[in-house]
């Protein structure tokens, strides 16, 4: 019982650290420079920006769409075991996930072409890490409750679908305003990738039934493959008592970031239209990317099916050879049926495309732009004479997102409400509904100090009260220059 408990519990601590990749807060903020790395045709009226390297954009997000801590460790009486079966076991499906991504920007910049007005050029360099597992459903029950009283059952082994890598991303982008109504974007980028793994298309399935020769009889039918690169050199070098495990293993990781590993190319792409002076529609397409994996691949293959009735002893025949090894003779059996195998092939990938999507409608006082010195200037003939650079106090509308997943697309739909306070602060207000939760509150702040932008964003603000009970929670928090020009 305790290795099974081991078991439960550990696949929940890691599925309580789901972090989402919807950042709906951020999205068409568009007075925050991070904003463009998740729309390169969003409106923006800078002359120039940096980040500050390492601050300019951080954001550390949580969440499941399954059971949560609260529901495993709360002192209420209830033994765990009970709980870890009401909740979990019981409570949980295939399509609950276990997924991940994180994103810190080390260098990011951008400038408005001097000789165009109309094109602004954007770079950086950031690392980001995305995984995701969907809850083993089949396979969690049977390593609960063994298969003893579930003849028939066919545990599916499709249920295992996971896949993480770990990459840094050095990236190269125009906005461009085509017309006063138009502004289009598009960003290209090289992958840097120091680890991948992969596990998403595994069939098969387990089943016990009752058996001719003994009391049971258990067939397995598998076309299962994992795929992994650079963990064979990690693996040795933690291994290896000559040398200083963290250390060499940093110099590994730093190599491959820096474009000593897998490589790979990406492409963003993402639109602004004016449809009149109130209502603008936005969107993107993000990571429209492939991987080529070549450093230290190493994957495993399960192939081929088999049925056994397991030790079968056969009196008095089987006293003839007092040394048959009956288990070894079962293992190998089962080994040549279906075997277990592992190459060191090359494969490619493809990157998890995101896509973000707005309505948005202005309402309210007109403003000149932020940061602009002339309190008069309605700012029309900034950036090529485009009146998208008119800033309202309000504005409102619906935001839509979806990544592509190995079990299908994940979405969600945001409602949002912007503020703007003076010429200093900006306030953005969300509602979020997901399969993490339909109460997801959230709230971003921009301050504005001459040249200095600070801005922070919280999700999920009702998750505050009780945090190990809630399904999600996130905070976003960015340090940039701007200079708005004259």
């Amino acid at each position: 019982m305790r290795i099974r408990t081991v078991f439960i519990v550990t696949i929940l601590v890691i599925h309580g650290l789901a972090i989402g990749q919807n950042r709906e807060i951020l999205y068409d903020f568009d007075e925050i420079p991070g904003a463009l790395m998740l729309n390169p045709g969003m409106k923006m009226s800078y002359q120039w920006y940096a980040g500050v390297p390492g601050l300019s954009g951080i954001g550390i997000n949580a969440g499941t769409s399954g059971a949560t801590v609260h529901d495993i460790f709360a002192d209420d009486g209830v033994d765990i075991n009970q709980k870890i079966r009401e909740h979990v076991l019981n409570g949980m499906t295939k399509r609950d996930e276990l997924s991940g991504t994180f994103q810190v920007n080390l260098l990011q910049g951008g400038f408005r072409a001097a000789n165009n007005t109309r094109n602004f050029y954007s770079f950086g360099w950031y690392l980001e890490g995305d995984a995701i597992g969907y809850w083993p459903k089949d396979l969690a029950d049977l390593a609960w409750d063994g298969n003893a009283d579930q003849l028939g059952r066919r545990f599916d082994l499709g249920h295992l679908k996971t896949r993480g890598e770990l990459l840094s991303v050095f990236h190269f982008g125009i906005n461009h305003i085509y017309n006063p109504k138009l502004i289009l974007g598009a960003r290209a980028k090289i992958y840097s990738i120091p680890l991948h793994m992969a596990s998403s298309n595994n069939q098969g399935h387990f089943v016990t039934t009752a058996g001719q020769n003994n009391i049971f009889s258990h067939t397995l039918v598998a076309d299962m493959l994992a795929r992994s690169s650079g963990f064979n050199e990690i693996r040795d070098a933690l291994d290896d008592d000559t040398v200083d495990e963290l250390t060499e293993v940093r110099k590994i990781l730093t190599k491959r970031s820096l474009l000593g590993g897998d490589l790979g190319f990406g492409l963003d792409l993402g639109f602004s239209y004016d449809l009149n002076e109130s209502w603008v529609l936005t969107g993107s397409l993000l990571d429209l990317g492939i991987s080529f994996h070549s450093t230290d691949p190493w994957n495993y293959t399960l192939e081929g099916n088999a049925t056994t009735e397991g030790v079968e002893v056969i009196l008095p025949d089987a006293l003839a050879d007092p040394d048959a090894e009956f288990w070894e003779d079962l293992v190998d059996d089962i080994d040549g049926l279906v075997p277990f195998q592992e190459n060191n092939d090359s494969y490619i990938s493809f990157r998890p495309t995101k896509f973000y999507g707005s309505a948005r409608y202005n309402f309210g006082e007109p403003l000149s732009n932020v940061g602009v010195r002339s309190a008069d200037c309605n700012c029309t003939d900034q950036a090529a004479g485009s009146r998208r650079l008119i800033t309202y106090t309000n504005s409102a509308g619906l935001q839509v997102f979806a990544v592509n997943r190995p079990r299908g697309p994940q979405a969600a739909i945001t409602a949002f409400y912007t503020r703007r306070l003076g010429r200093l602060m900006q306030v953005k207000a969300t509602y979020t509904a997901d399969k993490f939760t339909k109460t997801n509150l959230g709230l971003g702040v921009n301050l504005q100090a001459g040249p200095i932008q600070f801005y922070a964003m919280v999700d999920n603000l009702l998750a505050f009260q009780n945090l190990a009970d809630t399904q999600y929670a996130s905070f976003q928090i960015g340090l940039n220059i701007i200079s708005w020009g004259r």
